[in-house]
């Protein structure tokens, strides 16, 4: 069985990491060879980190390099699709490819479809307001990360739907040491990890997180966020990397996910909750989507709504080592029970293999 996947980012893009790349080795091990091309390149995401925009040359570079990938489509039993073929153009090429009998699995973990219904230019929303709905139409499967995406997804006509959360793959989070001693004069670490377009998530709690930036027996603690203005001073920013994201989660005792309550947010699959929550960490999140779901309040960590909300649970876990380490086991086990790369990996692999055009067609 050979599969093309066609993802959104290469390498260090998080959700096509996730998604994706995750999953090639241990679909190899199975005897199902994937062949990747990225969308948008390394470089085009080391610019756009480090503010120097969006280049025209790397995007333009983008849309020849899709084209030129499709090229080889029939070569492959199934293509493997992260959102859409083409960004900010119509669904073309995807009807084309259903007229063509060529087989493909859509993969959503964000709501991507409100980036053109939801769009502030009128024209935009008439011209592709419902261009996902016809890439979903089109596609033998669609696979979403939350039950958000799945009902866009059953709304637009899709023939099949399968939810698949996005997952943690246990053999880079081992079993973590829950409960050993910790030097009681440090101050308890309150974390977040993203990246310096995500850090703006941040800024409809900047009030009681600046409190903890602010109180010496707590320290703010920012991953990958850069110099990102969040509208908090104080907190300690620590680079991100693939290689160290492991031991930098390792380092916190609480883990937070605030969101706004609209519509984008409420299509997150609450990837980084389910990172805090592998290393054994409580976590604190806004109910907003999936995290309603993932965290279930009192048991590995709370919801909050308000700042006071977010304050009271802040302080509650900040004074109560033996909670922080109950709710830290109970989130570990139902990371590997639910939110592993583990326990879901069968499951996807039945969709692919499912979704494929028999081999000797």
């Amino acid at each position: 069985m050979r599969i093309l996947a066609l993802t959104r980012y290469d390498t260090l893009g998080a959700s096509s990491r996730v998604r994706f790349y995750q999953y090639l080795p241990y679909l190899a091990e199975g005897g199902i060879e994937v062949e990747t091309s990225a969308f948008l390149s390394n470089a085009y995401l080391v610019a756009l980190y480090e503010h120097r925009g969006r280049l025209l040359s790397h995007i333009a570079a983008a849309y020849f390099r899709r084209l030129s990938a499709l090229g080889k489509a029939r070569r492959f039993h199934l293509l493997w699709i992260e959102k859409e073929l083409f960004p900010w153009l119509p669904a073309t090429a995807e009807t084309l490819l259903k007229r063509l009998d060529v087989p493909y699995v859509v993969d959503y973990d964000d709501a991507v479809f409100h980036n053109y219904d939801h769009h502030r230019n009128p024209l935009f929303r008439a011209l592709l307001g419902k261009k996902i709905d016809k890439v979903m139409r089109n596609a033998g499967i669609v696979v979403a990360g939350n039950p958000y995406l799945a009902e866009r997804a059953r709304q637009a006509g899709a023939t099949r739907v399968e939810i698949v959360p996005s997952v943690i793959d246990l053999n880079r989070y081992p079993e973590p040491k829950i409960g050993r001693p910790r030097n009681l004069a440090e101050p308890v670490r309150i974390g977040w990890i993203g990246t310096p377009s995500t850090a703006t998530f941040l800024r409809p709690v900047r009030t009681p997180l600046q409190r903890v930036a602010d109180t010496p027996d707590l320290r703010l603690v920012l991953i990958g966020a850069g110099d990102t203005d969040a509208g908090i001073s104080g907190a300690e920013r620590l680079a991100w990397s693939e290689e160290q994201e492991y031991e930098l989660l390792e380092t916190l005792d609480i883990g937070i996910m605030p969101l706004a309550d609209l519509a984008w947010e409420r299509g997150k699959c609450g990837y980084k909750l389910i990172q805090y929550m592998a290393c054994g960490k409580p976590v604190i999140a806004s109910p907003v989507g999936v995290n309603a779901e993932i965290v279930e309040h009192g048991v590995n960590g709370f919801l909050a709504s308000s700042d006071g909300e977010w304050t009271e649970a802040i302080t509650t876990l900040a004074n109560d080592a033996a909670l922080r380490e109950r709710m830290g086991r109970a989130a570990r086990e139902k990371v590997v029970r639910a939110y592993s790369l583990q326990s879901q990996f069968p499951r996807l692999r039945e969709i692919l293999a499912s979704a494929c055009r028999p081999p000797n067609r």
